[in-house]
């Protein structure tokens, strides 16, 4: 039985993930000591940039943020029902913490699970975002941020443009959390981020080098403000949404519902069975070169017996033949006045919505979302949230019926009441995952005042409150409103930190190989993380020879984190996990894992693990 350690307990090892793909397109190119570059370079036929001068986006620091984003994380995700709704049934998620250690977590469970991410960062105004001034371990950062470690100094900063690195800093924090969040979107998926005119740029050339220039979708530009502002020279009334394919050729697009305007235009005035119907021109222009002579003939309207041609410089959509067919058809008819004749269109063949256009007037203002706020709180609590209806938009344009929506700057959570909406709406069961760092919030803050202490714990209370609207407006839907909620910390696994001068001491410590005061929740779901298992699949409890055994993802993990087995204990124990699994039948392979310290003795250890592997299951470890 092999034993766990706090490496194996690390987020997905990317680089090595590289390696391995690299490794099976050109294996010539590996030696016993590594990448032999030459090799890979005549391989690849000396398509190699080479020198300082070429096209790209450089900035100081930019190596560093991509070594930032490849450097696996060693914290997990702990879980909290007590700030929960609905934990045993819900597929939404909430995840307090540093997006970037957050992200490195997600990658086994949720790689190419996510069809659209939208984020709406923080701009570079020099003021509004903070970043730490040193991050070589960003976890400590992190534990250091949020008081669970001592500062001992430990500064936070704001990005002023006296730094003098104005953009380096807002590029440096952005590149590794693009870079993972592209790993975890379907192959026909788009992340779609707001932004404003200071980073555009900057965030357009980001994107082309990490998404690649061919999957950029559109800027969509939203008319924020009603009215332009009056103390510049031209009023900016507007930002910008960048929408990016993962990949192009396999983008899913939604098309937006049809606006009341257009579907009052379909009406059935002669009952037709076919339904609703719109009078629809039955001339094509002709201009360059497209005037077809077939399609240039009389239609003779039987009520007046006058012969209409069509148009100077038109002629019918269809030949004499066609337009014959449609007439015994009853598809065309002639209009009362004018007495020319028209295609009945019917409601049913035309395209049952409409493209998201890229500029967007509709999408609600920003003091819109300050209203929004301040019904559900009885106060404004966040600053510059997107309103829900802008949200709406996107995430019919993104979403589908069952797809999962990230958004890793969840702020207030406006993501997840707009996610929610749509599920009523359009009879839909699409799940979020809302990422917020526990920032706090102001102490003269609206917010504060109210009691809220981070902006993550505005972000809980608002899906809280925006659920229960829903309940008392529609008593009756059955749809998921409730969501998990998750919070960073350190791995459950101990490090192997001795202490030189008392090593039996330090010995006799780590006996015990799991940090003292987790629970067997903390454990279970740090497992599943490094699994590769999905946050919200169930886990299941079983009493098996006295001993609480789980079963997570209909039994692709097992684990009985006992204190105590005995020798006598082992193969009744074994037996019990081994029927559970064969009721169950995993589809992949099964892993089972035990407290290390809880065996007896080696002999124990070694039967437990040779029962399992007799039937059938390989993969033993412990804790």
């Amino acid at each position: 039985m092999e034993k766990m350690t706090k490496q194996d307990g690390k987020s997905l090892d990317m680089v090595k993930e590289n390696l391995e793909a690299l490794k099976a397109i050109f294996p010539e190119a590996f030696t016993e000591d590594g990448v032999n570059f030459e090799t890979l370079r005549q391989l690849l036929g000396d398509e190699v940039a080479e020198g300082e001068e070429k096209y790209g986006l450089n900035w100081h620091g930019k190596k560093k943020a991509r070594q930032i984003a490849l450097t696996p994380s060693l914290g997990t995700l702990r879980p909290c029902k007590e700030e929960s709704v609905d934990w045993d049934t819900t597929q939404n998620l909430f995840i307090e913490g540093d997006n970037l250690e957050v992200l490195k977590l997600l990658q086994k469970s949720y790689a190419n699970k996510v069809k659209m991410i939208y984020i709406d960062p923080p701009y570079n105004t020099g003021k509004e975002f903070i970043y730490p001034d040193k991050f070589q371990d960003n976890l400590d950062t992190y534990l250091k941020y949020t008081g669970q470690k001592d500062e001992e100094g430990f500064k936070i900063s704001s990005n002023t443009d006296s730094s003098g690195r104005y953009h380096t800093n807002w590029l440096n924090m952005m590149y590794p959390r693009l870079k993972l969040a592209r790993n975890l979107i379907r192959d026909e998926g788009a992340i779609f981020i707001s932004i404003d005119d200071y980073e555009v740029n900057s965030l357009r050339n980001l994107c082309d080098e990490i998404y690649g220039e061919e999957n950029f979708i559109e800027t969509l530009v939203w008319k924020r403000r009603a009215t332009a502002p009056n103390d510049r020279v031209i009023g900016r009334n507007h930002e910008y949404v960048l929408s990016y394919a993962k990949n192009i050729d396999r983008l899913n697009i939604s098309l937006q519902p049809k606006s009341e305007r257009v579907l009052a235009r379909y009406k059935n005035p002669d009952s037709d069975p076919k339904g609703s119907w719109v009078a629809s021109d039955l001339s094509a222009n002709g201009k360059g070169g497209r005037l077809v002579e077939s399609c240039v003939f009389a239609i003779v309207n039987p009520n007046n017996n006058k012969e209409y041609y069509p148009p100077t410089n038109k002629c019918w959509l269809y030949n004499k033949e066609k337009v014959d067919q449609l007439r015994s058809e009853g598809r065309i008819g002639f209009r009362e006045k004018s007495g020319t004749p028209y295609l009945k269109r019917y409601a049913s063949e035309v395209r049952q919505g409409s493209t998201l256009p890229t500029i967007i007037n509709d999408g609600g203002f920003s003091q819109d979302s300050a209203k929004e706020i301040k019904h559900l709180f009885g106060t404004d609590v966040s600053e510059f949230p997107k309103p829900v209806k802008l949200m709406k938009k996107l995430l019919t344009c993104g979403l589908q019926e069952e797809d999962v929506i990230l958004d890793f700057f969840a702020g207030s959570s406006t993501t997840a009441q707009a996610t929610y909406e749509l599920n009523k709406e359009n009879n839909s069961n699409s799940s979020f995952i809302m990422v917020q760092l526990p920032e706090p919030c102001d102490e003269k803050s609206e917010a504060f005042k109210a009691g809220f202490k981070t902006i993550a714990d505005i972000g809980k209370e608002r899906i809280r409150r925006a659920a229960a609207k829903i309940k008392e407006e529609t008593p009756l839907y059955q749809g998921d409103l409730g969501f998990k909620v998750f919070k960073l910390d350190s791995s459950n696994i101990q490090t192997w930190n001795p202490d030189r001068n008392d090593l039996e001491q330090t010995l006799l410590d780590h006996a015990n190989h799991l940090v003292e005061g987790r629970s067997e929740e903390d454990v279970l779901y740090e497992l599943l993380l490094k699994r590769g298992v999905d946050l919200t699949v169930p886990i299941e409890q079983k009493e098996i020879s006295d001993k609480s055994v789980y079963s997570i993802g209909y039994g692709v993990l097992f684990a009985c984190l006992d204190t105590s087995i005995s020798r006598d204990e082992v193969e009744s124990l074994a037996q019990g996990i081994v029927a559970w699994h064969e009721e169950l039948k995993p589809e992949s392979d099964t892993q089972v894992v035990f407290r290390d310290s809880a065996f007896a003795d080696d002999i124990a250890k070694t039967n437990m693990t040779a029962i399992l592997e007799q039937n059938g299951i390989a993969h033993v470890r412990s804790l």
